[in-house]
């Protein structure tokens, strides 16, 4: 999809911004209301925004532990790379799987409770392909950056 001037502004404000109003929204972008809730229904239908999600402060919420796994298969057929994946859809817990290359097969972001739960999903993955997965646990102490939206202005070519 061709992004022009105006849908990489509308894209940049909706990164940092998801619940700006459609008005402030035109306002930022200098567009007609209607036409700049065109632009966000034409660049949603292309699936180049959504879906819309609340980040939230999980420590104002909860105790938690968050745990950057990094997950290889001894065995490195297709079909041992989609039952892995399919079983990590199946926990809630795992909230975000990557198939990278290199050493590692994926990068498992996981966040549980307590330290037992994330043993028993730890243990859940070992039984899905008995002797077949490593894995590597790194817990996260701090998080010195979080994600909050991609560098479209450095990634976008003009």
């Amino acid at each position: 999809m061709q992004l022009d001037r105006i849908d990489r502004k509308i894209l940049s404000v909706l990164q940092r911004e998801a619940r700006i109003t459609n008005q402030a929204l035109a306002t930022r972008v200098d567009l007609s209301p209607s036409s700049c809730l065109n632009r966000v229904k034409k660049l949603e239908s292309a699936g180049v925004i959504g879906p819309y999600l609340a980040v939230l402060d999980l420590p104002k919420l909860c105790r938690s532990v968050t745990v950057i796994a990094t997950v290889s298969l001894k065995d490195p057929s297709s079909e041992s790379f989609r039952m892995f994946e399919a079983a990590l859809k199946e926990i809630p817990e795992v909230v975000e799987c990557d198939t990278v290359s290199g050493v590692f097969d994926f990068f498992l972001r996981i966040v549980a409770p307590d330290m037992v739960r994330y043993n028993q999903i730890v243990d859940r993955l070992f039984d899905l392909i008995p002797g077949k997965v490593n894995m590597s646990s790194h817990v996260v102490l701090e998080q010195g950056k979080p994600f909050r939206g991609f560098p479209l202005n450095e990634l976008l070519e003009e």
